[in-house]
Order: C-alpha cells, then sequence, then structure tokens
C-alpha cells in the first residue's frame, strides 16, 4: 500500500500530485524545484543557490518519510543548462560526499524546468 509523505519543511506540491510517495521500503520524491518552503517563492541566483535550496527540500522530506540523504539509492538532476553542470555538481558533491555512499545519478538537460527553475532533482531513497 502507499503512503503519501506531505511536510510543510519543504516547497508545497503546484500541482496534482504529492511530494514524495513511500511503497514498501522505498520512496519516491517528485521532482523538486529552487522554492522556499517558509515563503513559496522561487529562489533566484544562480545555480549553486538553486541547487543549494533543492537539496534542503529533497532533506526534508526524506526526513519526514522517516529516511534522509544518507539512504537515497538514485537521483535524476533535470538541468535547464548543461553549461551549469560543474557548479551543480559542486553542491551536490557536498551533500554526497562519500563516494562509497554516493547514489547513482542521471543528469538530463531540458528545455524548460517549471517556474523556469535551473535545476530540479528526483529521487529514490530507501527507509
Amino acid at each position: 500500500m502507499n503512503k503519501t509523505i506531505l511536510t510543510s519543511n519543504a516547497a508545497q506540491p503546484i500541482g496534482p500530485y504529492n511530494q514524495a510517495v513511500a511503497h514498501g521500503d522505498l520512496i519516491y520524491t517528485s521532482g523538486q524545484i529552487p522554492v522556499d518552503p517558509a515563503t513559496g517563492q522561487m529562489v533566484t541566483g544562480d545555480i549553486r543557490a538553486q541547487t543549494e535550496v533543492v537539496l534542503q527540500n529533497l532533506k526534508a522530506i526524506l526526513e519526514a518519510a522517516g529516511s534522509g540523504m544518507n539512504r537515497v539509492l538514485k537521483t535524476t538532476v533535470f538541468l535547464q543548462d548543461m553549461n551549469d553542470f560543474a557548479a551543480m555538481n559542486e553542491v551536490y558533491g557536498k551533500v554526497f560526499a562519500d563516494k562509497a555512499t554516493a547514489p547513482a545519478r542521471s543528469t538530463i538537460q531540458v528545455a524548460r524546468l517549471p517556474k523556469d527553475a535551473k535545476v530540479e532533482i528526483e529521487a529514490v531513497a530507501s527507509l
């Protein structure tokens, strides 16, 4: 049976979906964009600032589900501009610094993201 995950500590969904769904021992997050949960506003700034907010939102969702960033198995990163890869990767690498436990990852350049975000990240984690 699926369990819906919703926390006020992360950006609220802007459509007909949940922040995450837990099924069995896995949590599937929706893609997170750089929306400040306190204000509901997009974070303006460079890719580093946006990536930090996205990862903070993912962390809050996973913790609300009873998991954490150390249990992430796979992420998918969507970038508006692949030229931002190195800067995004720098911030991402601080969160997933241990190569032995870092998740698998795909990174894809897309034509456009919701609210014209520079980055969106989704994750699959274990409980």
